[in-house]
């Protein structure tokens, strides 16, 4: 049975890795939708290529520079209002939403209401709406197909396991690129410095979440939600190497690990191939990732995070305990304040310090319904970008 694909955000990192699954198993997945924010270059590309029914970008003046060039067979659309049409076009069965921000949350709403499966490599969806997208899947009988890595590799770790036999999760961090740089040089890190991962090759806002890890807390976050696990129950370690994608402690002193070398098809393949019925096995087919070689690389080594080195990960425990909307300011906040460094208006030691005051000049709504979380998240960043003080330029 071939599995029918919308890909949002199929010109990024995850969306053109999950298009080489697409050309490695053609038999296996057909590609139905492709969507794009600004790069319609290789968004066209891609319709070429693959032939979906339907495509969007939700930049509309992008989407104009290649309207003309598009096959008949594809119907283009656009805006946000686009990606949400294309959440629930029929011949899509499974939804690989890799937008960046707070836009896949009504993306993933959409779909969940759609009857899709979601593998989900959006991390805001969960931080800003997790208790509402875990609700609704929980309705519907099913569950989120967890897209990054971190949470695949718990998904695996569970998988058969007993819930309540667990004593902790454990995610792993590579620790970014300032891992080792002292924190008295953490005001000479450059924007050139920041973007370049040791070990992930990654979008730039990511990459900047990386740095600060923030990305880290981020998936703390989203881990709570997945697994129904308090903030409590998981901890967060560094792990340069990134083989370890993260752990499982059981009640009995078992922890279960998920190790490979660090290649993103890996999560794609297992959520896109993941069983619907609970009886079957999940399928482990080729996906091009080298070979775990360990006595290549010789040993792990891992270390505590550095919280005043890095407080954007505290910061992310401090919201979950926080509640309401909490995290959708949080959350904003941090992408006002990346976007700031990525167009050098800000140092990088001002993304948390943009951040934690966001937090506490901000009401916070307990219960908040989808409208609430939408205008929360509207109202920080029109305050934000109003607000000339943090800007260096």
């Amino acid at each position: 049975m071939t599995t029918k694909i919308a890909i949002l955000g199929s010109t990024g990192s995850i969306g053109t890795q999950t298009l080489q699954l697409v050309d490695r198993y053609p038999e296996r997945f057909s590609v139905a939708a492709l969507t794009s924010n600004t790069n319609a270059e290789l968004l066209l590309e891609q319709i070429i290529r693959y032939k979906p029914l339907y495509a969007a970008m939700a930049d509309e003046k992008a989407a104009q520079t290649i309207a003309h060039k598009i096959p008949e067979s594809t119907h283009l659309l656009t805006g946000q209002q686009g990606l949400l049409e294309i959440a629930s076009v029929p011949e899509a069965d499974t939804l690989v939403v890799a937008v960046v921000g707070i836009a896949g949350l009504p993306i993933v709403m959409k779909g969940i209401a759609a009857g899709k499966r979601i593998a989900l490599a959006n991390k805001e969806a969960l931080v800003t709406g997790g208790a509402m997208v875990t609700a609704a899947m929980a309705a519907r009988g099913d569950r989120i197909l967890p897209v990054d890595s971190e949470h695949s590799a718990i998904f695996q770790c569970m998988n058969g396991e007993n819930p309540s036999a667990i004593r902790r999760l454990i995610l792993t961090a590579s620790g970014g690129p300032f891992h080792n740089t002292l924190i008295e040089k953490f005001s000479e890190i450059t924007l050139a410095r920041a973007l370049k991962h040791p070990n992930w090759k990654m979008g730039r806002k990511i990459t900047i979440d990386s740095a600060t890890l923030m990305n880290k807390g981020l998936e703390v976050m989203e881990a709570c939600w997945l697994f129904n696990m308090p903030m409590t129950k998981i901890d967060v370690i560094i792990h340069p190497e990134s083989i370890i994608h993260s752990m499982v402690e059981y009640n009995d002193g078992a922890v279960m690990a998920q190790m490979s070398n660090p290649d993103m098809r890996l999560p794609i393949l297992y959520a896109l191939e993941y069983p619907a019925q609970a009886s079957a096995y999940p399928e482990r087919r080729p996906c091009g990732v080298k070979p775990l070689d360990l006595l290549e690389i010789g040993k792990l080594t891992f270390s505590k995070p550095d919280l005043q080195k890095f407080p954007c990960l505290g910061l992310a425990y401090q919201v979950m305990r926080m509640g309401g909307t909490a995290p959708t300011v949080l959350n904003a906040a941090n992408e006002v304040a990346v976007e700031w460094f990525l167009r050098e208006k800000i140092h990088f030691c001002d993304i948390p310090k943009l951040i934690e005051h966001t937090i506490f000049h901000t009401e916070i709504i307990d219960h908040p319904s989808l409208d609430d979380i939408y205008e929360t998240d509207r109202q920080v960043r029109e305050v934000l970008h109003g607000n000339d003080n943090w800007k260096r330029g």
